[in-house]
């Protein structure tokens, strides 16, 4: 009798092929890189082949990693059938606390959906709902104070935001008695009603510090929605499973179950701008154990405005910048495995290869540009000699850059069944590089995260000079790239000018996106 049934075959066989293309195009990157440097006889191009061979390394880290994740996914559901045969019903159904973290958030949202929690199946005396309050709109915290007085839902409020979310949770949880945490966002509506009782059994673990499952924003008819919510699908549907049967899934913040006694343990939640990850971090180095369950239990409010994206991507490339030097700090190589060290390297510096290694790449792109001779005819001899260095690196950043783009292409149609998914979300990841690189340095330098959360803090559509003033950066990066590529195609280097042009309508796509959706 076969494992694998046809079609399991065949999503099988796509894997393995998608592996081998991010595979090959490491190997290609790091082979080249070591080609120029090879041929390089100038300090001018020794420079540029070396700064081309750091980010060929960094890619080709990633790249390999990224398909190593993918190809593990693919075998979680066996993981997760195995557990749950292991699995015994709890012999008493314990008292829950289900949380719900605010800060000035819409009342009338926050009201529907916390009151939705009410009717998860599970016994009404054994459950408990909390609202913690870090408004600071009077007139919000007034109004949630009155509906939790109204529907037997325990307020607390906060006169200062120290150590924000986290910060919150830690303090409500000083003051309650529940063994289980139900964690949930004011933006997310309940769709299923057996959170509970289907997750608590695996509780039955008693070294199992939280659950996560997986989080989808409701579904949107706009592409641009559309396409925000598969950057989560993609986290969710491959690197989240590929972790998980590693016991390193990561509390994503909401939709999950941790127990007290551990986060107690641990000293709370550490108080950092992505308290889930260092949460997460700290439970695996005590050698606790995490589960994640790709169910969706409750789905969230979709992204509509290009303001809330960037603001999004602001706190989680600054909170993931600050993660990697927590993680060198404190990490204790005899607790994790190396495959663990991988995957809270690849977490952390994630959105940062594809923002600040984007930006970088950039850069040396236009070194690579003005390095090239005049394209003029040559021989595939005269191709490999040193003087022609240049037009060699033009020839293979171009097809790296095709393949940049194919990939999500192929694997957005080959999943989401869409081409245009694809391209959204490669050009939304150039309009967010720039942001990303900033929120990057920001939290090298120690900036205080919430001057940029509120960047801007109202959304405008189709108003020129708000999309202007709050991508100035962008626009600038854009313009400078336009002024090079004509430059160089008045030099006759008509491929370099064109590839320089490209790059340029990519960045100041922040623009446009800040223009249309506000």
């Amino acid at each position: 009798m076969r494992f694998y049934n046809e079609d399991n075959d065949k999503k099988f066989s796509i894997r393995i092929i998608t592996v081998a293309i991010f595979v090959v195009m490491a190997v290609a990157g790091i082979g080249f890189s070591a080609y120029l440097i090879y041929i390089s006889h100038s300090l001018y191009m020794y420079i540029l082949a070396i700064l081309f061979t750091i980010l060929s390394v960094v890619s080709g880290f990633f790249n390999i990693f990224a398909s190593a994740f993918y190809y593990r996914s693919y075998f979680y559901d066996r993981y997760l059938n195995a557990l749950k045969s292991r699995t015994r019903p709890l012999k008493k159904m314990p008292e829950v606390a289900v949380i719900v973290p605010l800060y000035n958030e819409e009342v009338e949202r926050v009201e529907k959906n916390v009151l939705r929690l009410f009717d998860l199946n599970y016994p009404s005396k054994l459950l408990h709902l909390y609202i913690a309050d870090d408004s600071t709109d009077v007139e919000k915290a007034s109004a949630i104070s009155k509906f939790c007085a109204s529907n037997n839902i325990t307020y607390i409020h906060r006169d200062n935001r120290k150590g924000f979310k986290a910060g919150a949770l830690n303090n409500v949880i000083k003051g309650i008695h529940e063994e289980f945490l139900a964690i949930f966002d004011y933006d997310e509506y309940l769709v299923n009603r057996d959170f509970l009782v289907d997750l608590l059994p695996y509780f039955s673990d008693k070294k199992l510090a939280y659950i996560q499952t997986e989080k989808m924003y409701k579904k949107s008819s706009g592409l641009f929605e559309q396409s925000i919510g598969l950057f989560d699908a993609f986290f969710f549907k491959f690197i989240q499973q590929a972790r998980g049967s590693n016991n390193t899934a990561i509390f994503a913040g909401s939709c999950g179950i941790i127990r007290r006694s551990v986060l107690e343990k641990l000293g709370g939640f550490p108080e950092y701008v992505i308290e889930d990850t260092f949460f997460s971090f700290e439970a695996d180095m005590k050698k606790y154990h995490s589960l994640y369950v790709p169910v969706v239990y409750a789905e969230g409010k979709p992204i509509k405005s290009f303001t809330e994206l960037v603001r999004q991507q602001w706190r989680y490339n600054y909170g993931d910048t600050q993660f990697l030097w927590y993680f060198y700090k404190h990490k204790k190589p005899k607790s994790m495995s190396p495959l663990s060290h991988i995957d809270y390297i690849t977490h952390g510096f994630g959105l940062n290869y594809i923002s600040v290694v984007l930006v970088l790449f950039t850069l040396v792109s236009i070194m690579i540009v003005f390095s090239a001779v005049h394209f003029v005819p040559i021989t595939i001899g005269q191709v490999f000699q040193q003087q022609y260095i240049g037009t060699d690196l033009e020839i293979f950043g171009g097809l790296a850059f095709i393949l940049s783009l194919l990939a999500p292409v192929i694997i957005t149609k080959i999943y989401f069944n869409s081409v245009k998914k694809g391209l959204m979300i490669f050009m939304l990841n150039f309009s967010l590089a720039i942001v990303r690189t900033k929120a990057a340095f920001a939290a090298i330098l120690g900036k205080n995260p919430s001057l940029k959360w509120n960047r801007p803090s109202n959304r405008r559509k189709h108003d020129i000079l708000f999309a202007i003033t709050n991508t100035k950066m962008e626009l600038a990066m854009g313009i400078a790239l336009i002024v090079l590529g004509v430059f160089a195609t008045s030099q006759h280097n008509l491929a370099g000018g064109i590839w320089l042009l490209w790059y340029a309508v990519l960045y100041m796509l922040a623009t446009v996106f800040m223009y249309k959706y506000g």
